[in-house]
């Protein structure tokens, strides 16, 4: 069997792929790939159709469905439309002729049809147009901070689907010039940022010398760390470019995303996990950690957790705790809006009960 790269077009003519903006399909297209199939091969022996929504694009199949009940799908006819197996499930499959598939995840189209959806009915049903218009968002083919990659493992990854019309329409988007402060290290804070064009410098204070921490590019995400904590901003960012932003207030993040995000235990609960192969993190100074740690803590502070993002395995989960659970809480949401399997423990150490 050989891999091609899929074309737009072949997208455009099945369903539910059909109704995605063009936007859609490219990035789509991109994630893709044809599956040619010579004549007499069953295409699922060896790759089952398990988790996948797989299309017919050329060439025959013949399908069967028990004793005596069987048909030929034909690439390009109207049954060839819709995704194999999914309205009937077939029991073996064997290629006429020569052919070719198209496979789609099933969890990656769900999140692209979830997300597409409620911001079409956004647009068009549940929001005024003069209020799109003055918002200027257009979320259906937004780029960066939209796209599928974001939507699968970036900030919204974890979002549960009854959240995503409202923050949609919460959202504020505002444009920004090139040297504008956005926020002041010590400011309380306020808003959760999105950054949807242009690029951030991060500064912080450092022995009464500025320093440069990092720069955000478009879909990055900054704020969080003072909501989720409860504390004052701990660095300053300032736009180096042009660009736009989008803005969510405290109240509205805390109700949208903080809480759906994170995921709070007790000790009796962390040491179940545990034992069963979760892994602590301790977000403390490393003088915190060395002195009272937990058995088999990993320690990554607080300032570095953006550095973990990559290093920390996605299969594996974490149980994150501090002294108190104000930092802690910070460093579980930064993990668990990039997709991470991330637990808080309620009220850190001080909460009592130490494992021995």
């Amino acid at each position: 069997m050989v891999a091609a790269k899929v074309s737009v077009e072949a997208l455009r003519i099945v369903e539910p792929l059909a109704s995605f903006p063009e936007a859609r399909l490219r990035e789509l297209a991109d994630l893709c790939c044809i599956e040619s199939v010579p004549r007499g091969v069953d295409p699922f022996h060896l790759r089952s159709i398990a988790g996948q929504s797989v299309y017919l694009v050329q060439g025959e199949l013949a399908l069967a469905y028990g004793p005596g009940r069987s048909e030929v799908i034909v690439g390009g006819s109207a049954e060839a439309r819709y995704p194999l197996g999914k309205r009937r499930l077939f029991t073996s499959a064997k290629a006429v002729t020569d052919m070719q598939l198209i496979r789609i995840d099933d969890d990656l189209l769900d999140v692209m049809l979830t997300w597409d959806q409620v911001a079409m009915q956004d647009q068009v049903g549940g929001t005024q147009p003069e209020e799109v218009a003055a918002r200027g968002a257009d979320w259906g083919v937004m780029s960066g901070l939209f796209g599928i990659n974001n939507l699968r493992f970036g900030p919204f990854s974890q979002l549960p689907p009854a959240h995503i019309d409202e923050l949609l329409r919460r959202f504020e988007r505002i444009e920004a010039k090139a040297g504008e402060v956005i926020i002041r290290e010590g400011a309380e804070g306020d808003c959760y940022y999105l950054l949807e064009s242009g690029r951030c410098q991060v500064e912080r204070i450092i022995g009464g010398v500025s320093m440069t921490l990092a720069e955000l590019k478009s879909g990055d995400t900054f704020g969080e760390e003072a909501l989720v904590a409860e504390a004052k901003r701990n660095a300053t960012v300032t736009m180096k470019t042009d660009g736009s932003l989008l803005r969510l207030s405290k109240q509205d993040f805390n109700a949208l995303l903080r809480q759906p995000l994170l995921h709070g235990i007790n000790m009796e609960q962390a040491r179940q996990k545990v034992s069963e192969g979760a892994q602590w993190i301790d977000v403390r100074y490393p003088s915190e950690y060395l002195y009272d740690r937990l058995p088999g803590a990993r320690n990554i502070p607080l300032s570095e957790i953006r550095n973990a993002f990559g290093a920390l395995d996605m299969d594996e989960e974490y149980i994150v705790y501090c002294q108190s659970g104000r930092r802690s809480s910070a460093a579980a949401f930064l993990l668990a809006q990039r997709g991470y399997h991330v637990f808080l423990l309620e009220g850190g150490l001080w909460s009592g009960d130490r494992l021995a």
